[in-house]
């Protein structure tokens, strides 16, 4: 009887409101990533990224993450790191933490986001002069 009233469906959408830690932090998600999702914490990245898994949603949602607060609303998918970038797109099964074959050596370098756009974007030094020239009034 409770299904057919839908009170299933309410108290689901109560129990996600109540994982979220709110209804001002399910606001805020719901502001920041359009959705509001609740799941288990699988693990966090060095950027302080969270990681989350609830095989109740579909299987190219049940994978998610949270982008750090230093972010803001300015984040995207290259900040990600490689670690976890194969267990978010299901290239494997095994979060970073869990996975004792992955290689962790001291000479490699620290993952950093995309710079373009910002003022450290990567600018290649030209040797070529230029073919076009500026005119400069006399």
């Amino acid at each position: 009887m409770a299904k057919l009233l839908g009170l299933d469906k309410i108290k689901k959408f109560f129990q996600v409101i109540w994982n979220n830690g709110g209804i001002y932090k399910s606001l805020r998600s719901l502001y920041r990533m359009d959705s509001v999702k609740s799941g288990t914490l699988v693990g966090v990245d060095s950027d302080g990224n969270k990681y989350y898994k609830n095989d109740g949603y579909f299987y190219a949602s049940n994978r998610w993450v949270v982008y750090a607060d230093k972010y803001g609303m300015d984040y995207d998918g290259s900040q990600v790191s490689p670690e976890w970038f194969g267990w978010l797109h299901y290239k494997t099964d095994l979060t970073p933490n869990e996975d004792p074959t992955r290689p962790k050596y001291k000479w490699m370098a620290k993952h950093k986001p995309n710079l373009s756009g910002t003022n450290q974007a990567y600018m290649p030094y030209s040797t070529v002069p230029p073919k076009i020239q500026t005119w400069k009034p006399q």
